[in-house]
């Protein structure tokens, strides 16, 4: 299938190819000590176990083969929810720390401006002050924005104001995969063109800076995804691949997950399965299985296109000889999302039919639907909650580290917590850019997070704690202890040996509640966050 972007004369696009490939064919082969290139990919509400290397059933064989040659991470965290997630990214900041304390509404107060302030810089920033040339693809989603009103607000916060030298995405956060809100190139809104597919554009073009880039120059791209994020949109060529394998339901996808992640190590052999979510129905009890199991497929069909599409990307860079000393890593923004979408407006003012209805199959253009409880439940095997939940369910996501260069314990395992934050540290470390004390006449808060570099080699990454919080939803990890709750209580769990929160040991430590209680209160007070 053709899938163009928009429509452009087919001699310019062959003219343009051709120079590009005139001006740009250098192989920069990695030689030692050479900064690497550096690529970071973001999938967008996907769930811990829903990739094939991290214990699911869906077919993510170019994601799968990045594993095996690399690291893969078993307790990294993100910020619970997209935009936070991406904010701590960029930034190497808390979410807070960088003006995107909840989401992107417009506010006041220094934690919650709803863009990125002018404290922080972006890893574009720094990387581009230290010769790099700069390039994202996909969503942005870390400034207001609103479309209909005044489209041109806060441009200052926009991915070419903050560093990258190229970007074709979204501003939005969300919508139709046809025919999404805010598509851009560069500062100039465009709209997409015949047979388009947002997941099949933001690696395609990913795939298409690479191949642009300066030689003479390292390389760092941003491919921010917004798959599997609802509506649930896929092409029916990749539904078709799903046929049948959900129809065993969402108790029988559990079971064999976390028996799967056992198996490979991911999980310890005595990690009890989180029970089914109160409010799902056992499968053999629920109603409208043929749907139910759409519904899932076409999840997965949007996971598998987008690895397919990453493939694209990496031969890429294999093609201008990058791929040796490249470090890539992929993560998701948060865990799988229990919303039910009822219906959705688009651009041109008309509906999408059946929203979240049994009535209506999701995937194709004129559908607006999510997949729900019962599956977001299946999406965080082992775990317990979703997106914008600070327990396990809500912040664990897979993060795959892959650079031939630079790691030799292939199909390693770490099991060192990490979090969003330390990519920033890890860039700065392994690049050789400085993280400055000031920018464009404006202090800079100094990052939060540490470097992978030593979880790379197999050692231990040195910290006091880690915290969260997101519309009141609170948590603090300490080594294994973990204090997670709401404005108004706390649970506390030893994660090493209940690592899906099933045993509250608060009453019991009620000293150590206590001390995490007052260290999370002073994080809170120093990150901007709202009492």
């Amino acid at each position: 299938m053709n899938r163009r972007f928009h429509r452009t004369p087919s001699w310019i696009v062959i003219f343009s190819v051709c120079l590009g490939v005139v001006l740009s064919y250098h192989p920069a082969a990695a030689v030692a000590g050479d900064p690497p290139d550096i690529v970071i990919i973001m999938a967008d509400d996907m769930g811990f176990s829903d990739l094939g290397c991290y214990g699911g059933e869906i077919k993510t064989p170019i994601l799968d083969g990045l594993a095996a040659g690399g690291l893969r991470f078993s307790q990294f965290y993100n910020a619970a929810r997209c935009c936070p997630t991406r904010a701590s990214l960029l930034t190497g900041l808390y979410p807070h720390q960088a003006g995107i304390g909840a989401m992107v509404s417009r506010g006041n107060e220094p934690g919650y401006l709803g863009r990125l302030n002018d404290n922080c810089v972006t890893l574009a920033e720094v990387l581009r002050a230290a010769g790099y040339h700069t390039a994202m693809t996909g969503k942005w989603h870390v400034t207001h924005f609103d479309y209909s009103a005044n489209p041109f607000l806060h441009r200052e916060s926009w991915p070419l104001q903050r560093g990258f030298d190229r970007f074709f995405g979204t501003l939005a956060g969300g919508g139709s995969f046809y025919d999404p809100v805010s598509l851009m190139r560069g500062n100039e809104f465009i709209e997409p063109g015949e047979d388009f597919y947002y997941t099949h554009a933001i690696n395609d073009e990913a795939a298409a800076f690479v191949d642009q880039a300066p030689a003479d120059r390292p390389l760092f791209l941003y491919v921010a995804h917004v798959a599997p994020h609802w509506p649930l949109h896929a092409l029916e060529e990749d539904i078709k691949r799903y046929d049948g394998v959900y129809d065993i339901g969402w108790d029988q996808i559990r079971l064999q997950r976390h028996a799967r992640l056992i198996e490979l190590g991911l999980i310890d052999s005595g990690t009890v399965l989180s029970p089914r979510s109160r409010q799902v129905p056992a499968w053999d009890t629920a109603d409208h299985k043929p749907w139910q199991a759409r519904r899932m497929a076409v999840h997965a069909a949007m996971v598998d296109s987008m690895d397919q599409g990453i493939g694209r990307l990496i031969e890429a860079l294999k093609k201008r000889g990058r791929f040796d000393n490249t470090l890539i890593l992929f993560l998701s923004d948060n865990g799988g999302s229990d919303e039910v979408i009822q219906g959705q407006q688009t651009r041109h003012g008309n509906f999408a039919r059946g929203g979240t209805s049994p009535e209506v199959m999701p995937g194709p253009a004129d559908t607006y639907a999510s997949y729900g409880r019962p599956w977001a439940n299946a999406s965080n095997t082992p775990f317990r909650l979703y997106k914008k939940w600070n327990h396990e369910g809500g912040i664990a996501t897979p993060l795959i580290a892959h650079w031939p260069a630079g790691i030799t314990d292939k199909g390693g395992i770490r099991h060192q917590p990490g979090h969003v934050i330390d990519l920033m540290a890890t860039v700065v470390d392994l690049s050789g850019a400085e993280y400055p004390g000031s920018h464009n006449g404006h202090e800079i808060t100094p990052m939060e997070g540490v470097s992978l570099r030593p979880a790379f080699a197999g050692e231990p990454l040195q910290r006091e704690a880690l915290y969260w919080e997101h519309f009141g939803q609170r948590a603090i990890r300490m080594g294994s202890w973990k204090l997670v709750g709401g404005r108004n209580n706390w649970e506390l769990y030893n994660l090493d040996q209940d690592r899906t929160e099933l045993n509250d040991l608060a009453d019991q430590h009620s000293g150590r509640v206590e001390q995490m209680a007052a260290m999370w209160q002073l994080w809170a007070e120093r990150c901007q966050v709202k009492k």
